[in-house]
């Protein structure tokens, strides 16, 4: 018989929406691509006892706890993965980064620049044994890893230009409830950390580039929402509905930004276009399985974005799934972090983004707070 694998015990801070997704990364990763280690749903944690067990019983999480401090303290988890509400992340990393324990937090980092410098320093101060990363997850769906690989080969040439949005409507009927997405002492920041982060850490994550300088503006469109509990009362939402901003890469490209919840008719769009020298690349996230690419290079007769199927096995991630043509969706990206997480660990090596990686994003958002707020022309994010 072969060797046993080692066993990676999981505990996973927080549920709901990310509990499930991170649950299916999880328990899939290991039956469809060969890990050096094998993980195993051990813990899951949650304020409410009646919710946590259900959720538990529902993704296949062996136990349950209301208490990530002992979850922290147990000698037998080996992996924090937290997906609280950010105005916990740097304080459950933190403790966990020194009880020796490798963390998965979910983006963004923390809520303040200061909390995840706290967080960045912690990683660091951890040692090499001990790994750190953001769930960036986006970075994972194949179309965007293989958007990367051709543009840092140089496929499109010198990068000039770079277009951002994520743009969805969940928010644009005004009765809807107002939940701790829209609390500033719970997310920190709205559309702008909430979704505009991943279109920071993907824009650079593609390009190879990092954003050096913002200038930026910020709105919110409903000031007051129905409690959840109490529909025929309204509370004040604290945080931004949309925000936009221009930015320069440090390779000298300039870039614009937009990230809302107030995009009516748009659900999940995160759409990217990189222009280059030679070319150009177009993601849309609601395109989940294509990718556009324009080669500037070829006869004017034969010029237009074409659509690449990001199906073939020689694709990042795809020989490990179906056959050619068979698409992939949402989860899947959950499946390739958890991956590539227990990759590092098994390498002794720091995976990608880092708490550094999600420290320097959370400079970004922060440089694009302050320039909305002075109504600056010009913010400098490092």
């Amino acid at each position: 018989m072969p060797n046993q694998k080692a066993v990676l015990k999981v505990a996973l801070i927080g549920h709901g929406f990310m509990g499930a997704a991170h649950s299916q990364g999880w328990r899939v990763a290991p039956r469809f691509f060969d890990l050096p280690l094998q993980p195993e749903m051990t813990l899951l944690v949650g304020r409410n006892a009646t919710n946590v067990q259900a959720a538990a019983a529902k993704w296949g999480w062996a136990e349950t706890s209301t208490d990530w401090r002992s979850a922290i303290e147990r000698d037998d988890i080996d992996v924090v993965d937290i997906v609280t509400p950010g105005n916990s992340h740097a304080e459950i990393a933190i403790a966990a980064l020194a009880a020796g324990k490798h963390v998965l937090c979910e983006k963004p980092l923390a809520n303040t620049l200061e909390e995840a410098k706290a967080m960045a320093e912690a990683a660091q101060s951890a040692g090499n044994d001990i790994q750190a990363m953001v769930g960036f997850t986006y970075r994972r769906v194949p179309a965007a890893t293989f958007a990367r690989e051709l543009v840092t080969s140089g496929v499109i040439g010198q990068v000039r230009q770079v277009r951002a949005a994520y743009l969805q409507d969940w928010l644009a009927d005004a009765n809807s409830p107002l939940t701790w997405r829209l609390q500033k002492e719970h997310a920190g920041t709205g559309a702008l950390g909430d979704i505009g982060a991943h279109a920071v850490d993907l824009s650079q994550f593609i390009t190879g580039q990092k954003i050096v300088g913002v200038s930026g503006v910020m709105e919110t469109f409903v000031h007051e929402r129905p409690l959840q509990d109490s529909p025929s009362q309204l509370g004040q939402v604290s945080v931004d509905d949309a925000a936009a901003f221009t930015a320069q890469f440090d390779g000298g490209a300039l870039g614009t930004f937009e990230a809302t919840r107030m995009a009516t008719g748009r659900k999940n769009s995160l759409r990217i276009e990189v222009s280059g020298s030679k070319g150009a690349i177009s993601f849309d996230l609601e395109n989940y399985n294509s990718l556009g690419y324009y080669d500037a290079t070829a006869p004017d007769t034969r010029q237009g974005f074409a659509q690449i199927m990001v199906t073939e096995p020689a694709h990042p991630y795809m020989s490990a799934w179906w056959p050619t043509g068979h698409t992939l969706g949402y989860e899947h990206g959950f499946v390739h972090q958890a991956k590539d997480f227990i990759d590092a660990i098994g390498a002794g090596q720091q995976p990608e983004p880092s708490f550094a990686d999600g420290h320097q994003v959370q400079r970004v958002l922060d440089a694009v707070q302050k320039s909305a707020a002075n109504n600056s022309t010009w913010a400098t994010t490092i």
